[in-house]
């Protein structure tokens, strides 16, 4: 494991479902231009996920004078937190575990190691470091990466049968701890990040999506439901930001992929100089394979774009 690990290797050190990675390039384009060279530039994730953007940008814009993050989820919040102040102490733990599950030979013996960690996880009685380092594991070994709770809170994904995965990447984590070292973490509501909100602040928002099908939205990473009451608390959120002098990109899913003539954010966002973009993404809306495919996605902004359209030839991180 390198000392002095490159800031350039950052990437989220979890997959996310709805994970911004392969939007990055729209994202990049939508931003601006107050962005470039700005030294008192603060950057505030409300709904943090894997982090995908947050560790892009702070590459990008390594001028940054301070990143917040914020999640609903307890369990991520506190995964950011152990990164960010106890890395060595993860990379040992998940080393341990790593080791264990490789030295098991069948992929029985490694679901009911799987089933021991998720029963151990489900008790919430474990430090912060084994907690992170189980919710680790258990992310790289799930089925198709998900990471999804019921109603008491519990983690229920099955064992995903993952050929070899890589369970602990040492300079993955030091890296991102790196980073992390002027990021402030908070953990519950969104709306707590309104305080930070001020002429140099940037938002971006990444909300759970509203659903565009029937099969199109998983059980929740929280057992709380952001339905479209929620899209419209948020909505009121960002006015706030507005009137305080902050700027602001929120993404989330378009309607009209499935129903031209669900206009339900459209609508929500239409006057008080607000713009309304449709990007092309790759996304799952469908069970059925052949179903999947490139859809429109919704980039939406308290300001024109005014950073030129030709993506940087520069990182961008895998989840």
């Amino acid at each position: 494991m390198k000392e002095t690990p490159e800031l350039s290797k950052a990437k989220p050190f979890l997959k996310w479902a709805g994970g911004k990675s392969q939007l990055i390039p729209a994202i990049y384009s939508a931003l601006p231009a107050s962005m470039q060279g700005n030294e008192n530039l603060v950057y505030v994730e409300p709904f943090i996920g894997s982090g995908a953007v947050l560790f892009w940008f702070l590459q990008q814009f390594p001028k940054t004078r301070k990143a917040v993050i914020n999640d609903m989820n307890t369990d991520l919040s506190k995964a950011f937190a152990v990164v960010k102040k106890s890395p060595r102490k993860l990379v040992k733990a998940l080393t341990a575990i790593e080791r264990q599950y490789y030295s098991l030979h069948t992929i029985a013996a490694q679901r009911d190691f799987y089933l021991e960690k998720r029963e151990r996880f489900n008790t919430r009685a474990v430090d912060a470091v084994e907690n992170t380092a189980l919710m680790i594991f258990m992310n790289k070994t799930c089925f198709n990466g998900l990471f999804r709770v019921n109603s008491k809170n519990e983690f229920n994904v099955p064992f995903g049968k993952n050929h070899n995965p890589r369970i602990c990447d040492p300079e993955i984590i030091m890296t991102d701890s790196m980073l992390l070292q002027k990021v402030t973490i908070l953990e519950g509501d969104y709306a707590k990040t309104l305080r930070y909100s001020g002429p140099d602040t940037f938002f971006y928002l990444d909300p759970p999506y509203k659903p565009i099908s029937k099969t199109s939205s998983f059980n929740s990473y929280v057992n709380d439901v952001f339905d479209d009451r929620e899209q419209v608390r948020l909505k009121r959120f960002c006015s706030k930001v507005t009137a305080r002098g902050g700027k602001w990109l929120l993404s989330n899913s378009d309607p009209k992929n499935t129903n031209p003539d669900d206009v339900f954010f459209d609508k929500l966002f239409s006057g008080e100089n607000i713009y309304v973009e449709r990007v092309r993404a790759k996304r799952n809306i469908n069970s059925v394979v052949s179903g999947r495919g490139r859809i429109a996605e919704l980039l939406i902004s308290n300001y024109t774009k005014t950073l030129p359209p030709d993506f940087p030839d520069s990182f961008i991180p895998a989840e």
